[in-house]
């Protein structure tokens, strides 16, 4: 039996994707946090447990001897609704074995695995899984599991899940892994959870296998992202529960007074953050009780940043498919919810003086505060080709109503086994895969287009986007946040940096943009020529007539200039 204090701890992260929790980069999900809060409150001195992610190990395989070397290696991961992602990759199965093989002490794997066996990047869906050679295998908390280990000298857990109370202790205590990670501080975003569960039964999802939903308090929630402020983290979102709407209540009504202790707490310890998002919202929470939520919304609205997204689970607005699948809302009170969170949270930061504080620059030219998502399931239960119909009519009637959608989020369904779509949800989704295919490019040709110029008109200054990757000659980039949109600027840019962005076009889901402001004595032809309004003979005329003493010199044609220049002398520092 092993004493804690003696003992040598190393984490990998193969990163998490659950239904109401991300985890890959820039993404820190819970789990990590957690279970090295669950090690330091068993004895395990902090400075004793090592935090990897996946992607470091890839990159520097000296980093491994990290996991040969520990007493303890714990590895962390598992998809259940996997995309596609930039910011880093999913740990494959032959992976997550080898580093069982090279390490020496015992070995704890766990995560959300326990809902697909080792293809963690692939989402299986068996739910039997393979132990891919550990010592161990969480099939409940991992973070109580590493608890119970470490307590108990490595000589065994049963499983079991974790309480609010243990969460409590164990996200303060953990906080220090995210100095650990190779994204801190600049480019990370943590992950908070407030609840757990779900008081509903769709038939597709996951989140249910984990009960009714268990609140946290806004006070444990709030003294978790002050430490986590304190480590120097500055961007946040409130994403692992299944309904914002019903923190601090009974799994259902909302409670504006739990969200204002919640929303104005995380604001007085984290004043300087960049980020403080937002995921689910249940548009049946809405509809049960409109008043009490538009106060919600309200509160959420005044203290988040620009750009939030209240992900809406419509899944279809077929009334077949509805029925056969537990499915909570209509078409038409869907529609009744995107008007109400319209209404509440969809100004712009110094549109409304009567919302404030509205936090950041008070100028109208940014992304609204808080929008509707929709979330559109397909190869559900009942499916058929009056379906995309349905879907398609839902969408066309929230624009020409003249609403705002911040995303369409359309997939198939992933059938897990124990939720009610395993035995039929792979089956219809690749009976309908031609009709999905060209019923999406409708989707993005018809409606994500001309919606997005609406949410982010030409001038929309996106502050802060990190530039990720080059590709044909530009730089591409987006803010830390909820679905944020992917921006490209002219040009090949030092990835990793930031800069303000002005937005100077529109593809389906992506917008194209110029750093913001441009000085006009120093753009690049390309920088000049994207800008609405000035063509390749105006920008010619702009060079050629360079430097400028004032903006007012500046002979553009029909461009407005003030929405994307300004004028430095040729003395100014860069």
């Amino acid at each position: 039996m092993k004493d804690p204090a003696d003992l040598s701890v190393t984490l990998v992260d193969g990163y998490v994707d659950e239904p109401a929790h991300f985890g890959v980069p820039p993404y820190i999900s819970t789990y990590p946090r957690y279970t090295a809060g669950a090690l330091v409150d068993a004895g395990v001195p902090a400075e004793q447990v090592t935090y990897h992610t996946i992607d470091e190990l890839r990159e520097d395989r000296a980093k491994w001897r990290d996991v040969e070397e520990a007493d303890l290696f714990v590895y962390i991961g598992g998809m259940t609704v996997p995309g596609k992602y930039v910011g880093g990759t999913p740990a494959e199965p032959d992976e997550v074995r080898e580093l069982a093989w090279v390490a020496d002490g015992t070995t704890l794997m766990g995560g959300p695995v326990r809902f697909g066996v080792g293809e963690e990047n692939a989402g299986a869906q068996d739910m039997e899984r393979d132990d891919l050679d550990y010592d161990f295998l969480a099939m409940a908390d991992v973070e109580a599991a590493a608890y119970d280990l470490a307590h108990g000298g490595l000589e065994g857990f049963e499983n079991r899940y974790r309480s609010n109370e243990e969460v409590a202790r164990w996200a303060a205590k953990g906080a220090f892994v995210v100095e650990q990670h190779p994204n801190h501080p600049d480019y990370l975003i943590c992950e908070m959870e407030t609840s757990r569960g779900c008081a509903y039964r769709c038939s597709f999802c996951t989140e249910p296998m984990y009960g009714d939903p268990a609140f946290r308090t806004a006070d444990a929630v709030v003294r978790e992202v002050e430490s986590l402020y304190d480590r120097g983290a500055r961007h946040f979102r409130i994403g692992r529960q299944a309904d914002i709407l019903a923190f601090g209540g009974d799994g259902e009504a909302p409670n504006p007074d739990a969200l204002r202790d919640l929303y104005g707490g995380i604001r007085e310890v984290a004043p300087d953050l960049g980020t403080l998002h937002l995921d689910n919202m249940n548009p049946v929470t809405i509809v049960d009780y409109p008043e009490r939520s538009r106060e919600a919304i309200e509160i959420i609205a005044r203290h988040n940043t620009a750009g939030d997204t209240a992900a809406f689970g419509l899944e279809s607005a077929d009334p077949v498919v509805q029925e056969e699948n537990n499915l909570l809302v209509t078409a038409d009170e869907c529609l009744e919810a995107v008007r109400v969170v319209n209404e509440a949270g969809g100004w712009r930061p110094g549109e409304d003086p009567s919302n404030a504080p509205s936090h950041g620059p008070d100028a109208p030219n940014r992304l609204p505060k808080l929008l509707p998502g929709i979330n559109l399931v397909h190869g559900l239960m009942g499916e058929r080709p009056e379906t995309y119909e349905h879907n398609k009519r839902f969408l066309r009637d929230v624009y020409d109503e003249g609403l705002m959608l911040r995303r369409i989020n359309i997939r198939q369904v992933m059938a897990f086994e124990g939720t009610e779509m395993a035995e039929t949800g792979a089956d219809i989704a690749k009976e309908h895969k031609r009709n999905f295919k060209a019923y999406k490019r409708e989707v993005r040709e018809e409606i994500d287009n001309p919606m997005l110029k609406r949410v982010a008109p030409v001038g929309t200054v996106l502050p802060d986007v990190h530039f990720e990757y080059h590709q044909d000659g530009r730089t591409f980039g987006r803010q830390l946040g909820t679905y944020s949109l992917l921006v490209a600027v002219p040009g090949e840019r030092e990835l990793g940096r930031t800069t303000d962005v002005a937005i100077t076009g529109h593809g389906y889901r992506s917008v194209t943009g110029v750093p913001h402001p441009l000085d006009v004595n120093a753009a690049s032809m390309d920088e000049l020529t994207a800008v609405p309004g000035i063509g390749s003979g105006t920008a010619g005329d702009i060079v050629v007539n360079r430097p400028y003493a004032d903006l007012g010199d500046v002979t553009a044609g029909e461009a407005d200039l003030r929405d994307f220049f300004a004028v430095r002398s040729p003395g100014d520092a860069d």
